[in-house]
């Protein structure tokens, strides 16, 4: 197991345990630092719990009293710990340091680290560029806001090995000296506002995965996001842009026939499966991030002639009576909904809908012209069906639940058109997870068939 050697804290809190606080107090524990955990919901008798007892580790459940604080020097938070939380409200007026775990593993790389994030695209961009060093036999492991605990992935690493982490806004506000060698930022757009308050600390967040970059590392940017653009000039590393819409120098983009990177042909369109110009974007980033870090033309080009997409990620589900089915679940905003859209051209039954963030929808309205029909649920269905009207849409109707939505699209469907789930929305009014959302839609498409 690789050490934590420059780490200065001896005295530390775990705030939230689930999966990464777990890992985190396990770290820190086998590293001789002194652990107080805190959380308001786990149990004194789960399995975690007790190991962590009998590590060495301080718990205290049920309550967040501020005494937890005493003679604390640094807190690992769980990402989804809001900062107005009143225990890190006073921690910052104690001036003691908080961080995500993913700080912690940061430490404990070894060899290489690309850091990868995005508004939208960072799960099939942290994919794609992962199975492209693998096929380039490359030693590589993958971790992060993708579903793999970073700091339980970081410790087992050898040094000839790469680690690819997917990174959150949530992940990357919890950083001080995290550094990769090769960050790639695809877009930034408004989103998590009720998390971080306002878009500058949004953009701050994400801003992050390049801040302590320096000559020696690299940058994929997206070279068509204008909010990016005004944030690389603060950038130290060398630059490497990708566009979909023009040739950019040392970069990657895409003509026609080819997509290069750097002046060289690295893949005919023609054999790339993924459909969509927001994955044509992820591609071109994983395609820089791979071959900066050693992946070759074969390796990359056997992905992208088999990868069919991430789960609930523009997902094809199925045909039946000629309707086509998509699972775009993790569409939890309207730039990937709107980005869905895009993709098809052939008319569209939208499902779309969930948690309330106070969002207005109009800015949808330009992109559904090729929408037949929308099928609304959850807090945001009135706000959704008006945008619908708006819209001129013919059928806009209200369903209660995810199941329901299609069973009534596929009634208002004909031959030809794609019944398509893109939220537009979290799923947090309805279900725990997008991909519980998700996953009840397949079921639903699958019951029809």
């Amino acid at each position: 197991m690789k050490k934590l050697i420059n780490f200065p804290y001896q005295n530390i809190l775990v705030l939230g345990l689930a999966r990464s606080g777990t890992a985190a107090a396990k770290t820190l524990l086998r590293n001789g630092k002194n652990v107080r955990i805190n959380d308001m919901n786990a149990q004194e008798n789960s399995q975690d719990v007790q190991e962590l007892v009998s590590l060495g580790a301080d718990v205290v459940l049920g309550s967040h009293p501020l005494t937890v604080l005493d003679n604390m020097e640094l807190i690992v938070k769980n990402p989804g710990i809001p900062y107005d939380n009143p225990i890190l409200q006073e921690a910052m007026k104690r001036k003691i340091s908080i961080v995500t775990e993913i700080e912690l593993a940061y430490q404990l790389v070894p060899g290489t680290l690309i850091g990868i994030t995005g508004s939208n695209g960072k799960t099939t961009t942290t994919t794609l560029t992962t199975e492209m060093l693998q096929k380039s036999d490359q030693p590589v492991k993958v971790a992060g806001n993708i579903g793999i605990v970073a700091t339980e992935t970081a410790e087992t690493l050898v040094e000839e090995e790469t680690l690819v982490l997917e990174l959150s806004s949530f992940q990357l506000q919890g950083t001080v000296t995290f550094r990769p060698n090769i960050a790639v930022i695809l877009n930034v757009f408004s989103a998590h506002l009720d998390y971080h308050k306002t878009l500058e600390n949004y953009k701050q967040a994400k801003y992050n995965i390049f801040k302590n970059q320096t000559e020696e590392d690299f940058l994929v940017y997206n070279a068509e996001d204008p909010a990016i653009l005004d944030a690389v000039p603060l950038s130290k590393a060398k630059l490497i842009p990708f566009s979909v819409k023009r040739k950019v120098d040392n970069g990657a983009y895409a003509d026609e026939d080819y997509v290069y990177f750097q002046g060289e042909k690295v893949i005919e369109r023609r054999k790339i499966v993924l459909v969509g110009e927001h994955n044509l974007e992820n591609i071109l980033a994983a395609v820089s991030a791979a071959k900066l870090a050693g992946a070759t033309n074969k390796g990359i080009e056997q992905v992208l002639a088999a990868f069919q997409g991430v789960k609930h990620r523009l997902q094809f589900i199925g045909k039946k009576a000629g309707r086509l089915f998509y699972n775009d679940s993790k569409a939890t905003n309207m730039l990937a909904t709107r980005k869905a859209l895009s993709s098809f051209k052939q008319p569209v039954i939208l499902l779309a809908g969930g948690l309330d963030r106070g969002d207005d929808f109009s800015e949808l309205i330009p992109y559904l012209d090729n929408v037949k029909a929308m099928v609304c649920f959850g807090e945001t269905k009135d706000k959704l069906i008006e945008a619908a009207q708006k819209a001129n849409i013919e059928f806009v109707i209200a369903a209660e639940n995810v199941e329901e939505a299609v069973k009534s699209a596929y009634d208002l469907s004909a031959e030809e058109d794609v019944i398509l789930l893109s939220p537009a929305c979290a799923s947090w009014d309805q279900y725990a997870t997008f991909e519980e959302r998700g996953d009840i839609f397949i079921e639903a498409v699958h019951k029809l068939m």
